[in-house]
C-alpha cells in the first residue's frame, strides 16, 4: 500500500477571508447543523405510534443471509476505471478533499445507480456492502478521493467530531474505553452496540482488517418495533418518551449544555409519519456525573430494561457481515441499527484495523425525513459542530 499522505489542515475560521465562504474549500458550506434538541411539540404520544409497520424498511436477516447478491455490489472493471479517472483529476486540480462535490467529480455512468441507491438506503432496505474497491493498489489518498466523491452522490458531509472531521477513522489509539463519559467508543477496540450515528447516512471504507473480531451486525429497526410491538409494547413506549439524555461528551459550542434530552423513538411530524430511531447506549449510560449530583435523573428501573430489551432483540434479529479490505458498507441512520464486536489488532509492524467514515445528511427538501427538530432542511442537518471549527479531511486518525 502506498505511504500515508496527509491533507494540509484546513483553514482555521479566524484565517477565512471575510465575505461569503469559498466554494472551493467548502462547496456545501463552512457548518454542520450539529446536535441539538428536539421540537418538543412535535414529538408524539407513543399512543399515536402506528400498531404495526410495513414496507421496505421491515426486514428480516434471514431475507438476507444466504443471499448476498441482495445486498452485494461488486464493482465492475469500468465502474472502478471510473471512479479512477475522477479522482486523478480531482487530485490534479489540487482541490482539497473538503471541497469534492458532484460538480468536480463526475460519475456519468455510475450516477444513475448511485441516485437509486441513495433511494433504497433512505426508503428502502437501507444498506448495502460495495466489493472490489481497489485501496491496496490506490493508496489511502486516492482511496480517500474516489470515496468521498461517492459520498457526494448520496447526501452532504457532516462533521463527526469537535475537530470538524467529515472525513473520520475508525481505529484503535489506544485511548481509554471505559472512559465512556471522555472516549468515543470508535477510537478504541471495544464492543459497540447497536447504535445509529448523527447523520442521515453512514459510510464505512475498510483500509485494514483486525487479527481477531471488529465484524458488522445490523438490523432493520422496523423490525425491531414490530417484534417489540408483539412482544414488549411496555417498552416502546419508555422508548417513545422524552425522558432520556444523552451525553456530548464535552463536543459543545459556548454556551451550550453537556447533554440533550429526547426520545429514543419518535414520528416524522406529518401525516402517516414514519417511525425514526436514534439511539446509543454509551451516550446515555456515560451521564453519572451528572445524575449522581443531582443534575438530572437516573435511569429508572423501566429504562435499564428498555435498554436491554432493545439490545437483546437486536441482537436476535441482526444480520452479521465482514468488511474485507476494499468493502464498502453503507448505511440509513434512520431505520437500520448497527453494532460491532470487540476486536484485537495484528501486532505491529502490521497496519492497525482501519475503517474510513463518513457522515452523509440527505435534508428533507431533497427527499429526506422530515425530523422533529429545527435543522429539518439544513443541508448539512445532524453531525457535531463546536463553534466555528471548519470542515477537516484527514486521510489518518489523529
Amino acid at each position: 500500500m502506498a505511504p500515508v499522505q496527509y491533507e494540509s489542515a484546513a483553514v482555521p475560521p479566524h484565517q477565512l477571508k471575510s465575505g461569503p465562504i469559498s466554494r472551493d474549500l467548502f462547496p456545501d458550506g463552512l457548518k454542520t447543523s450539529g446536535q441539538h434538541a428536539p421540537n418538543y411539540d412535535q414529538l408524539k404520544p407513543f399512543s399515536e405510534f402506528p400498531k404495526e409497520i410495513t414496507g421496505r424498511t421491515v426486514w428480516m436477516a434471514e431475507d438476507y443471509r444466504d443471499s448476498p447478491e441482495k445486498w452485494t455490489h461488486r464493482f465492475s472493471e469500468e465502474e472502478v476505471a471510473e471512479l479512477s479517472r475522477a479522482s486523478d483529476a480531482f487530485m490534479e486540480s489540487k482541490t482539497p478533499l473538503t471541497g469534492i462535490s458532484k460538480d468536480n467529480f463526475p460519475l456519468p455512468k455510475l450516477a444513475s445507480f448511485l441516485g437509486e441507491l441513495g433511494e433504497d438506503l433512505i426508503n428502502g432496505k437501507g444498506f448495502i456492502l460495495f466489493k472490489g474497491f481497489p485501496v491496496e493498489e490506490w493508496g489511502n489518498h486516492k482511496s480517500a478521493v474516489a470515496y468521498m466523491g461517492l459520498g457526494t452522490y448520496l447526501g452532504y458531509f457532516v462533521s463527526q467530531n469537535s475537530r470538524g472531521h467529515v472525513l473520520g477513522h475508525v481505529k484503535d489509539l489506544g485511548e481509554d474505553s471505559t472512559q465512556i463519559d471522555k472516549v468515543r467508543i470508535y477510537r478504541t477496540n471495544a464492543r459497540q452496540f447497536f447504535h445509529a450515528d448523527d447523520g442521515d447516512l453512514v459510510g464505512l471504507l475498510c483500509i485494514a482488517k483486525a487479527l481477531e473480531g471488529g465484524e458488522s451486525d445490523i438490523v432493520s429497526s422496523h423490525h425491531v418495533y414490530n417484534t417489540l410491538a408483539k412482544e414488549r409494547p411496555d417498552v416502546l413506549d419508555t422508548l417513545s418518551q422524552p425522558i432520556w439524555y444523552f451525553d456530548r461528551k464535552g463536543e459543545t459550542s459556548v454556551g451550550q449544555e453537556e447533554y440533550i434530552r429526547t426520545s429514543i423513538i419518535y414520528l416524522e411530524p406529518k401525516e402517516n409519519g414514519r417511525v425514526y430511531t436514534k439511539w446509543d447506549p454509551y451516550f446515555v449510560r456515560s451521564l453519572t456525573r451528572f445524575s449522581d449530583k443531582g443534575i438530572i435523573p437516573p435511569l429508572s428501573a423501566a429504562q435499564l430494561e428498555a435498554m436491554d430489551v432493545l439490545e437483546q432483540t437486536c441482537n436476535r434479529l441482526s444480520l452479521h457481515m465482514i468488511l474485507d479490505i476494499g468493502d464498502i458498507q453503507f448505511l440509513s441512520n434512520c431505520h437500520v441499527l448497527h453494532a460491532r464486536t470487540a476486536y484485537k489488532d495484528y501486532p505491529p509492524p502490521a497496519p492497525r484495523r482501519h475503517l474510513m467514515r463518513l457522515w452523509l445528511a440527505t435534508p428533507e427538501n431533497e427527499g429526506g425525513w422530515k425530523l422533529p427538530f429545527w435543522d429539518s432542511n439544513e443541508k448539512k442537518r445532524g453531525g457535531i459542530q463546536v463553534n466555528d471549527q471548519p470542515p477537516v479531511a484527514l486521510l489518518d486518525a489523529d
